[in-house]
């Protein structure tokens, strides 16, 4: 007996050459002359129109979250508005440098591919927030950003040279971890879309008012009944159909207005360092370093219930290339004043809402994210969206998460009792952290970073679970075949 194996066009490798959903090997006799190999959906091209209509939705879906850090940051240290406009506009520039290197990649010698090539978003991470605000409490206004800087470029180097060691931990995550890990996604955003659609900050003027929630609650039924009601292109544009109807309603409810675009300037190009070079504290750069394996730990989360959607198995390889563009991001992202870059979650909810699972849509709302960064007016446009609005469409999209991992976790084999101990000690263990944000004060600070994430907190235990039952003793025998990174020989007669 011999092996025979090719390589596929997504990187894959098959016996006797790249599979075919018609189940004909291209180059086999049963291959049409003359025919081309199918593409994949997450290579395919779409239309103009079509591209760079569901590629703003997908900006629309994540605006807020990349805004958010740089505002809190730069509320934290004291920037004059001016300057905070500055970091907002450096935080979705850098964002859209991410997502094009996710999307596109770059360097295809296989030894040092960067980018998972899917439709994969990245922006500002939000588990850097906490240590940054300590940064500045420790290092005072002036000298915070060059300190925060100088740590996140360490961490995106570390993040790049790990990304191949840290991508084996694959063969831990088979379907059981995975479906509990992307139902911990979508159960840990569900809060945030609650807080949004109550007006977005405790603070803010109408926080939790009827009229908040109800422009909420009118966006939501928008969305879903244009997800029931239309078809074709539209049905697929639902959510950004049901935002432009929130939105438009918040303007006689006094929820929108147009002040920030009258302040906003027409055109700014991103300045290098422009709050100083980068500082590199021993501190700091700790803590980033350790924020960086937490927000590794969730981009593999993220890359592997992807990969599920949009029926492309994130490989070992794909893990590598997607983490090292998530440290290259991170790396060069402070260069042009922006923080460290990672996995948007909310973005997959969209992917499974539209069924578009083009990756060069994903690389059309990168593109666009850049414009917004270098006109900052087009980005104060975005931002008339209020926060009840995408809270209404955020439940749309952060359930659908969490109904993906439920999906995966009924073709888990949830009849064995320890997959059931699994499932449910893992996902109380993530939703800790949801239901009570203060359980892990006492602990220590690096445990803190790590467990105040349901996800990270949920995904580790998830792992570990596995190994007790799967990969120790007689559990590892009963497992075996199962493992998604196990190799599996396939023969072919010589």
């Amino acid at each position: 007996m011999a092996l025979r194996s090719t390589r596929t066009t997504d990187g894959g490798s098959t016996p006797d050459g790249p599979s075919r959903p018609d189940g004909v090997s291209p180059g086999s006799p049963d291959t049409p002359s003359g025919s081309e190999a199918v593409v994949h959906p997450v290579d395919e091209l779409l239309p103009p129109v079509k591209l760079i209509s569901t590629g703003l939705q997908h900006v629309a879906a994540m605006y807020a979250g990349v805004v958010a850090p740089p505002l809190i940051v730069g509320a934290g240290v004291g920037l004059s508005p001016a300057e905070l406009a500055l970091l907002i506009s450096a935080s979705l520039f850098t964002a859209g440098l991410a997502t094009l290197l996710q999307t596109l990649g770059v360097w295809r010698i296989e030894s040092w591919r960067v980018g998972a090539r899917l439709p994969f978003v990245n922006g500002v991470s939000f588990a850097g927030v906490a240590p940054m605000l300590a940064i500045a409490k420790e290092h005072g206004p002036k000298g915070a950003l060059p300190v925060i800087f100088g740590a996140v470029i360490v961490a995106g180097v570390l993040c790049f040279l790990a990304a191949p060691y840290f991508s084996k931990l694959i063969r831990f995550f088979p379907p059981v971890v995975q479906g509990t890990v992307i139902t911990l996604i979508g159960v840990s955003l569900l809060p945030v879309a609650v807080d949004w659609a109550r007006g977005g900050s405790p603070g803010a003027p109408g926080y939790g008012s009827m009229r908040a929630i109800g422009l909420a609650a009118f966006t939501l039924a928008a969305v879903v009944l244009c997800n029931k009601l239309l078809r074709g292109f539209w049905q697929q544009l639902s959510l950004l159909v049901g935002l432009a109807a929130g939105t438009l309603l918040a303007f006689p409810l006094g929820l929108a207005d147009f002040g920030a675009v009258r302040q906003a300037k027409i055109f700014a190009l991103p300045s290098p360092f422009h709050f100083g070079a980068p500082a590199f504290d021993a501190a700091a750069i700790v803590s980033f370093c350790i924020v960086m394996v937490v927000s590794m730990t969730e981009s593999t989360a993220d890359m592997l219930a992807l990969g599920r959607i949009v029926e492309r198995e994130a490989d070992e390889r794909t893990l590598t290339a997607g983490l090292r563009a998530d440290g290259l991001a991170t790396a060069l992202s402070p260069v042009f004043n922006g923080f460290a870059c990672s996995a948007f979650a909310q973005n997959i909810g969209l992917v499974a809402l539209t069924k578009i699972r083009s990756r060069f849509v994903v690389a059309a709302g990168g593109g666009i994210l850049i414009l917004l960064g270098l006109f900052p007016v087009l980005g104060s446009l975005v931002s008339l969206v209020p926060q009840p609005v995408l809270g209404g469409a955020g439940i749309v999209l952060f359930g659908t998460v969490a109904a993906s991992g439920i999906r995966t976790l009924a073709e888990a084999g949830l009849e064995s009792g320890g997959n059931t101990i699994l499932v449910s000690v893992a996902l109380g263990v993530g939703i800790v952290p949801i239901a009570a944000p203060d359980f892990y004060d006492a602990f220590p600070e690096a445990v803190r970073t790590l467990l105040h994430s349901g996800i990270s907190a949920g995904c580790v235990m998830a792992v570990l679970l596995n190994l007790l039952f799967h990969h120790v003793g007689v559990g590892r025998r009963s497992q075996a075949g199962e493992t998604p990174g196990a190799t599996v020989s396939t023969a072919t007669p010589s």
